[in-house]
């Protein structure tokens, strides 16, 4: 182990935020070859390009979170166009001013209305006829877009009338999509259920894992790797979880299908645009981009709401395994259309709802079995105190870095004051600058960072978002 929050020796006038830096270079932090390469090959782009994308999908989603906090019910949604370029809807002229209007475009309807148009569409789903395989909330256009078989779109707008839904909101498309759950061929990183078919896994959790409901019922058995399925939920949702016997060890791993894994560092949710790839036991590593979240999908057994969308492909078989953003768990594969030979979409169960369902928590970085740790951080080797206001931010251990000679996990809890919406990030000395290599910046006070990193020099950052008081962050480090 090494020595927990050594400082270095830094004159005392060169400890603040901006002149902060260890003389010595530490080791980047790792980008994926086989995400790359994945990239790639699907999307068509060179490897500076895959490179370029993922950064700047990065740097957007972060700028789309930010957004969202701050602009509230007037916020439009945020999109990733074809040519990598972030927009972001608002609702006012003075939020327009504000964003930019190179980034920012006025819609009429905030990102809050269409999910409540679409909720509507939810609630009347009896009412849905089987020529209408799903509907979605479609950002760019502002709409919900409801799906309908080409010959029928008269009965997908009796379904919309009927619902009650104002008709300017909603968009038709003309499809021969005919989605149905990925389930029955054996492939590689599969595992069993019963005696019958098989599905992927989705992501490691504490004693388990996550996948697709539609794989199995509450109580049937799995085999390789053996266990039980503890819950599940299909159609209405598309979720499951699975305990695992003795013997099977959960890992916080994706199989990339190339030899090797990509370590999973956390569960944010990437904006309608990103880049993303998915695991599956059929067709292994494909990637593609997300269209539209919280899509509604009409299935022969019934409707599943809350799904993401994407263009990468899948086929019988991948389902449950897993949807990643960069190193980010998305979702769990529910089902889809077409193949990847000739394309599809694919659509997919959000991680959080499923880990929010079952009180779960996502194994992370990728070191076999060690959940992040709970909030209030009471097994934390080093604790610190302090208060902030508004705006305001400072850096642990007190104020100053601290050096990891091996690799490890680096966790950091953070317990801020009741009311108020605290962030934490974790930051790594690049050998010139520091960078941000892990982050807990929901709306909320409390914040839990877990990162599997290398020899270097770190430090975490204490952000009052909103609201002010005090904290308490707890860290342990490798």
């Amino acid at each position: 182990m090494s020595t927990l929050f050594r400082p270095l020796a830094l004159a005392a006038a060169l400890l603040t935020a901006g002149a902060l830096a260890p003389t010595a270079q530490a080791a980047p932090a790792d980008q994926g070859t086989e995400i790359l390469a994945a990239i790639q090959r699907d999307l068509g782009l060179n490897a500076a390009q895959a490179a370029d994308r993922l950064s700047a999908d990065r740097a957007s989603g972060d700028t789309a979170r930010d957004l969202r906090k701050r602009l509230n019910d007037r916020f439009g949604g945020a999109w990733i166009d074809a040519s990598g370029t972030l927009t972001v809807g608002v609702t006012t002229q003075a939020d327009l001013d504000q964003v930019g209007r190179g980034r920012g475009r006025l819609v009429q309807r905030s990102e809050h209305d269409l999910d409540a148009v679409k909720s509507t569409l939810d609630r009347n789903v009896a009412r849905a006829p089987r020529s209408v395989p799903g509907w979605y909330v479609d950002l760019p256009t502002n709409t919900v877009v409801v799906k309908s078989q080409p010959a029928k779109l008269s009965a997908a707008r009796a379904f919309v009338a009927a619902s009650g839904v104002t008709a300017s909101a909603v968009r038709y498309v003309a499809t021969t999509e005919a989605p149905r759950p990925l389930i029955d061929v054996i492939g590689g990183n599969a595992y069993n259920i019963g005696s019958g078919s098989r599905c992927s896994v989705g992501f490691s959790v504490n004693g388990g894992f996550i996948t697709a409901g539609h794989c199995g019922t509450t109580g049937a058995s799995t085999s390789g790797p053996s266990g039980s399925f503890r819950g599940s939920s299909f159609p209405g949702n598309d979720y499951a979880w699975v305990q695992v016997a003795a013997g099977n060890t959960p890992r916080a791993l994706v199989n990339n299908y190339s030899g090797g894994t990509v370590s999973v560092s956390g569960s944010q949710d990437a904006p309608v645009g990103s880049t993303v790839c998915r695991s599956g036991s059929t067709t292994g590593w494909h990637c593609g981009t997300i269209q539209a979240r919280n899509s509604s999908v009409s299935y022969p057994q019934g409707t599943v709401t809350g799904l993401i969308q994407t263009t990468v492909c899948a086929e019988p078989g991948d389902s449950g395994g897993s949807l990643v953003a960069g190193t980010q768990a998305q979702g769990v594969t529910s089902g889809g259309s077409g193949n990847c030979r000739t394309g599809g979409t694919t659509y997919f169960q959000p991680v959080n709802e499923i880990l929010q369902a079952y009180g779960l928590t996502l194994l992370t970085g990728g070191g076999g079995g060690t959940p992040n740790p709970p909030t209030g951080c009471a097994s934390a080797e080093a604790r610190y105190t302090g208060s902030l206001a508004s705006g305001g931010q400072v850096f642990q251990p007190n104020n100053s870095y601290y050096q990891s000679t091996v690799s490890g996990a680096h966790v950091g809890c953070l317990a801020g004051p009741g009311n108020a919406d605290y962030d934490l990030y974790l930051q790594k000395w690049n050998g010139s600058s520091w960078v941000v290599v892990a982050k807990g910046d929901t709306p909320a006070a409390n914040e839990t960072v877990t990162y599997n990193g290398t020899p270097g020099y770190y430090r975490f950052q204490v952000h009052a978002y909103s609201g002010s008081g005090s904290y308490t962050l707890g860290i342990t480090n490798p």
